[in-house]
């Protein structure tokens, strides 16, 4: 039996809102939009169609969860985004918004910057060094 994580619920404060973001700043797709009835929605993104792994855009529905949105990772970076065009990438994130909490800096493993998302969560976005 092959097994993988498929994807990781991310609480968010709306779907539109969240899709939107993630769509316009990161270049995120939509792989699947389904109405689960009573408002809730089975949304999930990721950055190509063909990604082995994607986002669950989950709505809160409590003031526990709604506590939670953007700081699911308890502050700590909680995602780490590839790219092969750093500077493209950086600049759409620019953009559109996105906190850029640092100039971007030369790591062993890359390039890299640490970025927040509409929401607070805290992102790396990675140029892997080439190997």
């Amino acid at each position: 039996m092959t097994r993988r994580v498929a994807c990781i619920a991310l609480l968010v404060r709306d779907y539109d809102e969240a899709a939107a973001w993630y769509r316009d700043a990161l270049g995120f797709r939509v792989l699947e939009d389904s109405d689960l009835g009573a408002g809730k929605r089975w949304l999930r993104i990721a950055p190509a169609e063909d990604a082995a792994f994607a986002l669950l855009l989950a709505r809160a529905n409590t003031p526990d969860q709604a506590a939670r949105i953007g700081d699911q990772h308890g502050g700590r970076v909680g995602f780490f985004l590839h790219t092969d065009d750093f500077d493209r990438d950086h600049a759409r994130l620019l953009a559109h918004g996105a906190r850029v909490e640092e100039a971007p800096r030369r790591e062993a493993y890359g390039t890299v910057v640490v970025f927040r998302d509409l929401y607070g969560n805290r992102w790396d976005l990675i140029g892997p060094a080439a190997t």
